[in-house]
């Protein structure tokens, strides 16, 4: 799970006093910073990890090659020479984690900012000279079908190569947008059109613009403490997928998405060409009762309290928050640039902001069966506030305001929900059935512990459905896999993410105690596994729907990653399934039938392997003629994957009315739900979803003897 209340292992205990030792060890000066992160990080991930793999220069060299592809994921910055050199330190990492100098990471550190430096210079130059596309050539965009560059003439040629690419896209589009002007008969006649040429220089100067952005990025903002951070990942994410570095700032974020809400000022960012712009103030929000800062403002720069301003020109949106957000009752100050082109500075004291998108929330669906909906985005839960929002308890809310309303039927959407509290999943999946286990964890050591439902009452006992699709992972895998083994729900989509392991927040702080060298951050450390009631794991598996539908998000599932844990099974624990089992033969011969003769789904399963085979290509021409012949057909392909929307029948789809008078006083809050259920209502799995819960019913109810389906 991503978040749960530590407890820390006792073997976790003597990890302080191991540093103490190292720095007596070496019989060197106190160690740094990024030395102390480096000896605990070492001796979590060997003490503490659910299954840790032996740290030796094996696992060294595959860090090593990891944090190379972090800092330069596209090969056009390290020379094939550097990587060779590199290769003596590229072992000594092992060494580093148990108190030996930091020579690998300081190595790399250092020919990485000159090798930056000098890619800096390179595509300026190549910008400033039109680039002939009558000349056959590709160029290879995938880094891993391409080596480093041999030497700097090579390298220059691949930069040569991605940027003529680059300005191609950017010249055709602009072409495109031409020839459309030149058709509109509206168009004032004195416009004359740019010329080809003039088009191309254009263009060259937009590309030229976002590498600028790019590059003042990568010199003047990512700084030494970013490219350790991507070099801690590196050495944890070797460990499994899940274990992860959190600095400081992106501890706190990590919380905050947890909880639902931050301190900050309450306005939605954007980057646009280079600046950070405000897109809306979150109502209620201090800058909402401050009133001065508005929608479309530019903000310049940020400065905590009375210290020096920090020019965020340039930034990406989520480094511009974590500079914005702080604690409760502090001070930030915008300089800001608004719309009327007048400059200012807005000191802004930053309150709560919570953020109601990432609550649950329900709807109605209309047709021939009253059906809840109920779209669960995350299982959040806020830790840190005993009256904080939990997950559990708002899906139990909705579901009483569903009941009210006398649906037939609850849909539960878990698609995208990476997952979230374990605690909170066992408490919801007991709103469904009596009582008896929801999931198994089982530690490094010892028995597995069966996590159960112990409330014997049943909130909703009606036809259930899960949504699910390859994003949804964690807890909504055990909710899923819960429902599934008890025969309580019909789980409706596709294979899930396959992560079965359960994470827990170790702050570095609490091990390390050094005013002097500053905050160290966390952990995110794998300590357990979890395993369905059946016995078996969702680790790298996940769990497969009962009503298979066909997913086009794929490459994205735990089983894609080398450094997954692998799948096993435990003995099964003892529960009783529901006492009205979904009928899924039944459901699944309907479906498939359905299927088989749905337009939408024939042309949704044709899209996914024309866009299978677009991911597949390797090379992409530079010639202006083959370009525009591969874009187009491209284009006509994407086309038709729009289109499968317009083979869906629209579904009706309504907010609850408590839930609209909730809104009411809220006009940016009305517009976001109106558009919330507008992107539901063209759903082509949302719409089988809904067919499959008709069945249901029907199948149901002769079994419910003229009791409501609801209760």
């Amino acid at each position: 799970m991503r978040r749960m209340k530590v407890i820390i292992p006792v073997a976790l205990l003597s990890i302080s006093m191991g540093v103490l030792a190292f720095s007596k060890l070496h019989k060197q000066d106190p160690p740094g910073r990024y030395e102390v992160i480096m000896g605990l990080v070492g001796q979590i991930l060997t003490q503490g990890h659910y299954q840790p793999k032996e740290i030796n220069d094996a696992y060294s060299k595959e860090v090593f090659d990891k944090y190379l592809k972090s800092l330069d994921p596209e090969k056009k910055f390290f020379l094939k020479s550097d990587v060779q050199g590199l290769q003596t330190v590229a072992t000594h990492i092992d060494d580093e984690l148990q108190g030996a100098p930091l020579d690998c990471f300081n190595a790399v550190n250092t020919l990485i900012k000159q090798r930056v430096t000098e890619a800096a210079a390179i595509y300026p130059e190549l910008l400033s000279q039109p680039f002939d596309f009558s000349k056959e050539e590709k160029v290879t965009l995938d880094p891993d079908k391409i080596d480093y560059p041999a030497d700097a003439e090579a390298r220059k040629d691949a930069w040569r190569k991605v940027l003529k690419y680059r300005v191609l896209e950017k010249y055709v589009e602009l072409q495109e947008s031409r020839d459309k002007q030149k058709d509109q008969k509206d168009k004032a006649a004195a416009e004359k059109p740019k010329t080809d040429a003039e088009l191309e220089a254009e263009a060259r100067t937009k590309v030229k613009s976002v590498y600028d952005r790019y590059f003042d990025r990568l010199k003047n903002k990512q700084d030494d403490n970013e490219r350790f951070s991507l070099f801690i990942n590196a050495i944890t994410t070797t460990m499994d997928p899940h274990t992860d570095f959190f600095p400081p700032a992106e501890k706190r974020a990590f919380e905050e998405q947890m909880a639902g809400k931050f301190f900050g000022i309450g306005a939605q960012l954007k980057e646009e060409d280079g600046k950070i712009k405000i897109t809306s103030i979150v109502t209620g929000s201090a800058s909402w009762k401050d009133g001065r800062l508005k929608a479309n403002d530019a903000i310049l720069k940020v400065a905590q309290g009375d210290k020096e301003p920090v020019d965020v020109t340039g930034y990406a949106v989520e480094d511009a928050v974590k500079l914005i957000r702080g604690s409760k009752g502090s001070v930030v100050k915008l300089t800001v640039k608004s719309v009327d082109g007048t400059q200012k500075v807005i000191d802004i004291v930053r309150d709560e902001v919570v953020l109601d998108d990432t609550f649950a929330k329900s709807a109605i669906i209309n047709g021939q069966h009253k059906l809840g909906y109920i779209y669960l985005p995350e299982f959040y839960a806020d830790f840190n506030d005993r009256n904080g929002a939990r997950c559990a308890e708002d899906v139990a809310k909705e579901i009483t305001k569903l009941k009210a309303e006398n649906v037939e039927g609850i849909i539960l959407d878990l698609r995208f929900n990476g997952g979230g509290s374990l605690q909170d999943v066992v408490q919801m999946a007991g709103l469904f059935i009596p009582e008896g286990p929801i999931v198994q964890v089982k530690s490094r050591s010892g028995d597995p512990m069966i996590l159960r439902d112990r409330d014997k009452s049943v909130q909703y006992g009606g036809p259930l459905a899960i949504m699910v699709n390859e994003y949804s992972a964690s807890a909504s895998e055990i909710m899923a896999a819960a429902m599934q083994d008890y025969k309580r729900a019909v789980i409706i989509g596709s294979n899930t993410f396959g992560k079965g392991t359960v994470q827990r927040m170790l702050n570095l702080d609490d091990f390390y105690s050094n005013k002097e060298i500053g905050a160290l951050g966390a952990i995110k450390l794998t300590q357990q596994k979890f395993y369905r009631a059946n016995g078996g794991s969702t680790q790298l598996k996940g769990v497969t729907s009962d009503i298979l539908l066909p997913d086009p998000y794929y490459e994205v599932a735990e089983r894609k990653d080398d450094d997954a844990l692998a799948w096993d099974e435990i003995p099964k624990a003892p529960y009783t399934t529901w006492i009205d089992p979904v009928p899924v033969d039944a459901l699944k011969r309907s479906s498939e039938k359905r299927m088989a003769s749905s337009e939408a789904f024939k042309m949704m399963n044709e899209n996914i392997t024309t866009l299978k085979k677009m991911e597949s290509q390797e090379t992409y021409s530079l010639n202006m003629l083959t370009y525009k012949a591969e874009q187009k057909t491209n284009t006509n392909a994407l086309k038709r994957y729009d289109a499968v929307n317009d083979k869906v029948k629209e579904l009706n789809i309504v907010s609850l009315r408590v839930d609209l008078d909730r809104l009411a006083s809220d006009s940016s809050k009305l517009a976001r739900n109106k558009d919330w259920l507008k992107f539901r209502q063209k759903d082509i799995y949302l719409d089988e979803a809904v067919n499959v819960m008709n069945d249901l019913i029907a199948l149901s109810y002769p079994k419910l003897q003229g009791k409501p389906a609801n209760k």
